[in-house]
């Protein structure tokens, strides 16, 4: 296991190694009798810190799961930026670990740079965390995986409009891509099935780790009368922190937060990236390539939702785990018509409503009526 000191120490070393035993890791493929005796080696690059309170933490939370398995062993590093950079670090991992699955982490981390190193390392298995890959487009030695986590989302939107008193749902997110758009409709969507009048006003920040901004974005929600916040951002904990300070409350993102916020979390979205994870290791070990796309949600228990906290009132525990009941057994459709976007177009017709898997999702560019805000 190598600690945070050393991560940082091996850093310099990784970036700065520009060639070396390519040949050698050409050779390493999804198992046989030749690596037999060989660890599985695994390499985690994140864009952040692994102890962020949220993306990368949830990340490298599942990675320590990995740690534990026999026959495995996992090299890490962190703060590696969405430039040539993820590219010599995948490479080093490659060359000088024998990493033979890599998963660069990050949404930027996908093109050219993972896609470059694929199809110069084409034994080498990539997968990469979000719904960028296409097959028939890229590499079979790449993926992708994801999970549906507007479903917690909804949850934590029916948790956040119970609670709230103004009306007035506030949410920080970086950028208007499709799996942020999902997240912010969806919350609203669930906030929306308790009181039908609420709003969520949104602040894009532009990018994925922009504290200053985020940590002023909430405060002018704060003075805008929201007494919920949630966020779509690499770390929630400014944003949380910054809630408890005010005194308002929090749904949390990707990890839970509630040590941050002992008096105002409510809930959260989480991952359980840990239940991906040994699945693509159990499928190396067997010699196979884990799956080019792979998605999951409640049911496949790739998502999760935070335990509640103390100001949550029993009714709204009652109506959430209800809805959760229902999301489970496919008697509630989170996307259905009819549905009209902010700016009064129908965007599901009445009658028709979406399975989670639903493939028009993934490509979602609207923000739903009663959000405040534009994607662009």
């Amino acid at each position: 296991m190598i600690d945070k000191f050393n991560i940082g120490r091996h850093s310099i070393s990784r970036r700065g190694l520009l060639g070396g035993a390519a040949a050698g890791a050409m050779t390493l493929g999804l198992g046989g009798a030749a690596n037999a005796q060989k660890p599985l080696v695994l390499g985690f690059i994140y864009v952040g810190p692994r102890d962020d309170y949220g993306y990368n933490q949830a990340h490298a939370e599942a990675a320590t799961v990995l740690k534990k398995m026999a026959g495995v062993k996992v090299v890490e590093e962190e703060k590696v930026p969405e430039t040539v950079a993820v590219e010599k670090s995948m490479e080093s991992m490659i060359n000088l670990d024998g990493a033979t699955l890599i998963f660069p982490t990050s949404f930027g981390y996908f093109d050219p740079h993972m896609l470059k190193e694929a199809a110069k390392f084409p034994k080498i298995q990539f997968r990469h965390c979000g719904g960028l890959w296409t097959e028939g487009k890229h590499p079979m030695n790449t993926g992708s995986y994801f999970g549906y986590i507007d479903e917690a989302q909804y949850l934590s939107g029916i948790v956040a409009g119970s609670v709230s008193k103004s009306g007035k749902l506030g949410f920080i997110a970086a950028k208007p891509i499709p799996q942020v758009l999902r997240n912010i409709n969806a919350f609203t969507l669930g906030a929306q099935s308790v009181n039908p009048k609420i709003t969520t006003q949104v602040i894009f920040t532009g990018d994925w780790s922009l504290p200053v901004k985020e940590a002023e974005a909430t405060n002018s929600m704060i003075a805008q009368g929201v007494d919920v916040v949630t966020c779509h951002v690499d770390s929630p904990k400014v944003v949380v922190e910054t809630a408890e300070r005010a005194g308002i409350f929090t749904c949390g993102y990707h990890c839970n937060q509630a040590k941050l916020a002992p008096k105002g979390y409510l809930t959260g979205a989480e991952w359980n990236w840990e239940r991906i994870y040994v699945d693509m290791v159990n499928d190396m070990k067997a010699g196979k390539a884990p799956g080019n796309f792979v998605r999951g949600g409640l049911k496949e228990g790739y998502v999760r939702t935070s335990a509640y906290g103390p100001a949550v009132p029993a009714a709204a525990r009652e109506k959430t785990d209800a809805a959760k009941t229902a999301i489970l057994n496919g008697s509630l459709a989170i996307y259905k018509g009819a549905l009209k976007d902010n700016k009064g177009n129908t965007v599901i017709p009445a009658g028709t409503s979406y399975v989670i898997t639903e493939p028009k999702l993934e490509s979602m560019n609207y923000l739903v009526e009663g959000v405040v805000g534009a994607t662009s």
